[in-house]
């Protein structure tokens, strides 16, 4: 887990840039594809970001869950909902989750409540 959260931002930033720069067309067309998968349709943008941040906990990717966290609160997550998520993640993904549970909690307490 990146330490902060300004260094995770700085480095995803500095990387995306990176990887998009090389233009390989696969990489740019997926990258894309996940940003327009993330705009409102049928659920709202909230719904689908607690979507991928369940998902991020259940296959254990700590950079993803720290990105969906950050995306659910700029959307409004509240506490209450990012625990009942949280709590979804945990029944699916079992006790092995427990330590991904951990570090999202700490990265939500990084975060200031909306």
């Amino acid at each position: 887990m990146t330490d902060t959260l300004e260094s995770f931002r700085h480095f995803r930033e500095k990387m995306n840039a990176a990887i998009l720069a090389a233009d390989n067309l696969t990489i740019n067309r997926f990258f894309a594809l996940d940003a327009r998968t993330y705009e409102a349709g049928a659920l709202p943008v909230k719904t689908k970001e607690l979507l991928g941040l369940v998902a991020s906990m259940v296959l254990r990717c700590d950079d993803c869950i720290t990105y969906h966290i950050v995306r659910c609160r700029e959307e409004g997550v509240t506490d209450p909902e990012f625990y009942d998520a949280l709590a979804v993640a945990l029944v699916v993904g079992g006790s092995i989750v427990i330590p991904h549970l951990r570090r999202a909690v700490a990265r939500l307490e990084e975060l200031p409540a909306e």
